[in-house]
């Protein structure tokens, strides 16, 4: 966490005192951008997962006066699972699955998951630096999913493949909605255009399975999936160059 920091105040500084150019006039800009998270899960989410990464990718159209309107998209994963009970039933007394060779499986759970949105937002200029950078507050409402994938080497273990599977690995989904609040930096520069910020995200979500195998019921509560996350993005601007006035330093 700490090399993203010192990344992004080197960016942040290489362009405010090294520029040649300073943007004066507000732009159009449509703009890609990929970007990576590191996420804490909260409430229900947390009961299941630990820590996890997530990476995404957006498409944004920055307005003259600032407001962007947008879509997301999101891939969430990890390694770290706190409900790793769901085999316990198919284990032998030392802990193993047995395949259908006889043989023990290697087994391996995972978070998988992902997340789609449009998003809306402004941009708020500070520092003086330009008009298309500044402070970036957005919201977005969209659609999170996401489920406990279950891995066995060579997909031999029949009581966790394929449709079996799908009796342990806890489908979710529902109605998810995000604030981000960080800084955005848009220069003439289509290299040195990034965004960073923290992200709240609150979900309505349920289980899509129709029967626990390892609970031998449905579950049909409803769950809050929430997260709270860092992420660092770079910015691809669709431009050419941003029409300006400057000055020279």
């Amino acid at each position: 966490m700490k090399k993203y920091f010192a990344v992004l105040f080197l960016v942040f500084i290489s362009q405010f005192v090294f520029s040649q150019r300073a943007i004066t006039k507000a732009a159009t800009v449509p703009m890609f951008s990929f970007s990576y998270a590191f996420q804490i899960p909260q409430k229900d989410l947390a009961l299941r997962f630990g820590a996890n990464s997530n990476i995404g990718t957006a498409f944004t159209l920055k307005s003259e006066n600032g407001w962007l309107i947008g879509l997301e998209a999101e891939y969430l994963f990890s390694g770290n699972i706190k409900e790793d009970s769901i085999l316990d039933g198919l284990r032998t007394e030392n802990g193993n699955i047995i395949n259908k060779l006889g043989e023990y499986s290697n087994v391996l759970l995972w978070e998988r998951g992902y997340f789609v949105a449009a998003k809306f937002g402004k941009i708020i200029p500070v520092f003086n630096i330009n008009p298309n950078s500044g402070i970036y507050l957005s919201g977005s409402v969209g659609f999170l999913e996401h489920k406990i994938r279950i891995e066995n080497q060579g997909n031999i273990a029949p009581q966790i493949t394929g449709d079996y599977a799908k009796g342990y690995d806890r489908l979710t989904n529902g109605l998810a909605i995000k604030e981000f609040v960080g800084y955005m930096y848009i220069g003439e520069n289509q290299l040195a255009n990034f965004y960073a910020g923290f992200e709240f995200y609150q979900s309505w979500t349920q289980n899509r399975r129709s029967y626990n195998f390892d609970t031998m019921e449905a579950d049909n509560s409803k769950r809050n999936d929430n997260l709270i996350s860092f992420r660092l993005g770079w910015i691809i601007p669709l431009y050419r160059r941003i029409p300006d006035s400057y000055f020279t330093y």
